[in-house]
């Protein structure tokens, strides 16, 4: 095949996928800040409410992990292309039927419930998605480009952020407030198997990467990948799972929890809201080029480590930015999501470096789910928990302390030899 058309096919691919994991992801989110307190939990008070729906929230950064450690080892022994397809399949599974889920006044106990093992699902779906859709871009990547080809999943972030924001502003805008509780935040659950049909069309028409076909000639692939990953690379995933704390955590305290900070404690109408973040996305794109385009001009890892100084200085100013007027809201939010470019365009050039071809998928996704259960899931909870409790000025040190860790794993990671 002519390599520019296989190189299109394959950036296609990584993009599309990850951008299904996005949209995904944010419809969840979303509906996590708009409507899943009052449908699941509406016998408790707010603030059990938004703490309730918020560990529900969280589940998936469990899930992820246990994900990363099954799809990574199929991916390290089976093959990328196959895994991606299996992720895919249940990460969109697991988002459609959330469309589906009766409301507590419907099913009492077992509304939650079912809404805790479908986000468990998509978790686990997700664990082994943005690592497999990281390795078809870099192992395919030509010399010198491997993190402009490896920024390709995080580009995906951005448009399954705006394909997700934008369906929930304009079904607010359509909508009356009865009629969106009632029934308008499903649809963007069903349209996300649109997205999931492409996403697999794509897939299903690459090849395998050229790496890891090489790596099978030279030796069959360990048994056990991801106990070969931790005997012989534990302090890469150490290393390797701080060094992604910070995007997680920068993104998920500017869109969740912010949409639930506006939208209920400062009181700004859905829509306005939704459309500040909207607008602050297109930071987070532009984030991801620079640095991408930066990275293989000095390297992916040099950064992600100006990324994590910036989250520093955007955590001391965080808390002050979102008790501002609108255009205060505007500024963090998209400063924050442009530094986030630089500690997520990266990863996917810095990370594959940590590891060696056979166990480079268990590595990848270990390191990247494992950082994201601390930035992603831990953070908006404590920073929910703080809120509640008064301290909400005091939330930015959460973005100092990601920041600070992510400086310490990329300071400690050393690249792996280059003959896995």
């Amino acid at each position: 095949m002519n390599p520019l058309r296989q190189h299109r096919r394959v950036l296609t691919a990584s993009l599309t996928g990850t951008a299904v994991e996005f949209y995904d992801f944010y419809v969840f989110a979303t509906a996590t800040a708009l409507v899943f307190g009052e449908l699941f939990f509406p016998k408790s008070s707010p603030e059990v409410q938004g703490i309730a729906k918020f560990m529900v929230f969280g589940l998936a950064f469990i899930a992820r992990p246990i994900g990363a450690v099954a799809f990574g080892h199929f991916g390290d022994r089976v093959g990328r292309k196959a895994t991606l397809v299996a992720s895919l399949l249940l990460m969109g599974a697991s988002t459609l039927l959330v469309a589906f889920l009766p409301g507590y006044a419907d099913a009492g106990f077992f509304a939650p419930l079912l809404l805790c093992i479908l986000r468990f699902g998509q978790g686990l779906g997700l664990g082994g998605e943005w690592g497999g859709a990281a390795l078809l871009a870099t192992e395919n990547a030509p010399k010198g480009w491997e993190s402009r080809f490896g920024a390709a999943p995080q580009l995906g972030a951005p448009l399954g952020f705006l394909a997700a924001n934008g369906l929930f502003l304009l079904l607010g805008l359509w909508l009356s407030d009865a009629d969106f509780l009632n029934w308008g935040w499903r649809v963007p659950f069903l349209a996300s198997a649109v997205l999931v049909g492409i996403g697999l069309w794509v897939r299903l028409n690459i090849g395998e990467t050229a790496q890891f076909r090489e790596a099978l000639d030279r030796a069959p692939p360990p048994a056990v990948p991801l106990w070969a990953l931790l005997r012989d690379h534990g302090g890469a995933v150490l290393a390797g799972s701080a060094g992604v704390v910070a995007c997680f955590a920068l993104f998920y305290l500017s869109t969740a929890f912010a949409l639930d900070i506006g939208t209920r404690q400062l009181g700004y109408p859905r829509e306005t809201f939704l459309s500040l973040q909207l607008a602050a996305n297109l930071f987070l794109a532009l984030g991801i080029v620079i640095a991408a385009w930066l990275s293989d001009r000095t390297s992916a890892g040099r950064m992600i480590l100006w990324g994590a100084v910036a989250t520093i200085g955007v955590g001391l100013l965080f808390a002050p930015g979102l008790a501002g007027g609108t255009l205060a809201i505007f500024l963090t939010l998209a400063t924050a999501l442009f530094v986030m470019g630089f500690v997520y365009g990266p990863l996917g050039g810095w990370l594959t470096t940590l590891y060696p071809v056979p166990v480079r998928y268990s590595g990848v996704s270990v390191a990247f789910n494992a950082g994201g259960i601390v930035g992603g899931a831990v953070t908006p909870l404590v920073a929910k928990a703080m809120t509640d409790a008064g301290h909400g000025d005091a939330i930015g040190y959460l973005l100092v302390a990601a920041g600070a860790l992510t400086v310490l794993g990329v300071s400690l990671a050393r690249p792996a030899p280059a003959a896995g």
